[in-house]
């Protein structure tokens, strides 16, 4: 039952899907982005500061970065990521135009 819960939440609401996943296996989701810098400068964010960006920002490209990257990303896994990203990139641009259509009169 847990897991078809989780299915259905990343399906549905993928930010609380992902919030869930990353509560439930935290080391897969910090595995994922691992090799990525969290130094700028002098300065040292947290690991953990990549996939809260994701989670805010990018949450379908970011479960799929998740679901792909353990093994490495073969070229029909970039095509995941790419059809991921262009979700959030028409969500995030369906909201501006639905605010465009409400107030432009």
């Amino acid at each position: 039952m847990g897991c078809c819960l989780g299915v259905i939440l990343l399906a549905g609401a993928p930010r609380l899907g992902l919030g869930l996943w990353w509560f439930m296996d935290p080391a897969r989701i910090l595995s994922a982005f691992s090799g990525w810098s969290t130094t700028v400068g002098s300065f040292t964010a947290p690991m953990w500061i990549w996939p809260l960006a994701g989670l805010l920002l990018l949450p379908w490209t970011t479960i799929a970065w998740v679901f792909v990257s353990p093994g490495g990303v073969t070229p029909l896994e970039w095509v995941i990521l790419g059809i991921a990203l262009l979700l959030d990139l028409g969500t995030h641009g369906g909201g501006g135009r639905a605010y465009q259509r409400r107030y432009a009169s």
